[in-house]
């Protein structure tokens, strides 16, 4: 497989290795991005994949509740400076509004919401044509509980990050707001390792047990020793995946289970956004250095 400069900055900005690094992980792993990231790891090159990709887009995030129903958005300007516009908070307030009352199931059903007699794509439209920057509803989610169970919510920074949780069989609102809050802060991607697929759990493993073999200050340990260090890096790794394994950010001698365990709950799901995940800015000759570098 062609390595491509596109390739090589991709891989380039998900793990903040350099360029020939990159293309050198990617010529031995047949352009296989996932698979370079973890050469690059293994090597002792790169830390772990910015799955996320880098944040540079701007525009806000929201989340809104009522009843039984929460709704997530963001909506994406082209500068900062915008997403401070009134006219483009009141936007991305309606645009929360309906979405959560409607419920879509697709971009192209909220898109086609009534919003004040026309359409929230046109909505959309409009600012951009007052604003003078392009104005998109990037992303919206709809989360759904039970009568029992309770939402915690969570804007952060005025709506760089949101984020909700359900807590199960509880009407604890400020435990639920301390886990969005958690959730917010240490952004963690699953509720436990029971929520985890095994398929990550052993790529981290193998990855974990390739650092530790090219280490070479531990090449003469038995393996029964390596595989205990591998376990406990692998610990550590997935604790800061997981929500309930991660230190509670009020009290580090707690773990987010205790917090829950003492309010007899626990987290039925959570979603979090922050503004811009995977998107970039436009940099025009970035591509054009890359291929220079690289000899393309």
């Amino acid at each position: 497989m062609a390595i491509t400069a596109a390739l090589v900055k991709e891989l380039r900005e998900r793990t903040g290795a350099g360029m020939m690094d990159c293309k050198k992980a990617l010529t031995e792993c047949d352009g296989d991005m996932e698979k370079a990231i973890d050469w690059l790891r293994e090597k002792g090159i790169a830390k772990a994949a910015k799955k996320a990709g880098r944040i540079a887009a701007e525009g806000l995030t929201r989340v809104v509740a009522e009843g039984n129903r929460a709704c997530l958005i963001e909506v994406n300007s082209e500068t900062d400076f915008v997403a401070k516009n009134e006219q483009f908070l009141n936007l991305i307030d309606t645009a929360a509004a309906a979405i959560l009352k409607a419920a879509p199931k697709t971009m192209e059903e909220a898109l086609a919401l009534d919003v004040d007699g026309v359409t929230l794509e046109n909505k959309l439209i409009d600012a951009t044509a007052t604003i003078g920057e392009k104005i998109t509803l990037r992303r919206f989610e709809i989360m759904e509980k039970a009568d029992g169970d309770v939402f915690g919510t969570y804007i952060h920074m005025g709506g760089k990050i949101s984020a909700c949780v359900v807590l199960k069989n509880s009407d604890n609102a400020e435990v639920a707001r301390d886990m969005a809050m958690q959730v917010a802060s240490m952004s963690p991607s699953y509720v436990s390792r029971e929520h985890m697929p095994a398929e990550i759990i052993e790529k981290e493993r193998n990855v974990q047990m390739e650092i530790l073999k090219n280490d070479a200050s531990l090449s003469n340990k038995p393996e029964k020793v390596l595989k205990g260090i591998v376990e406990g890096r692998l610990s550590k790794s997935l604790q800061e995946m997981c929500l309930v394994d991660q230190i509670f950010f009020k009290n580090p001698d707690l773990k987010v289970a205790q917090v829950l365990k003492e309010a007899n709950t626990s987290v039925e799901g959570f979603v979090r956004y922050a503004v811009g995940e995977g998107l970039e800015k436009r940099e025009e000759n970035f591509a054009e250095e890359v291929a220079k570098q690289i000899g393309q």
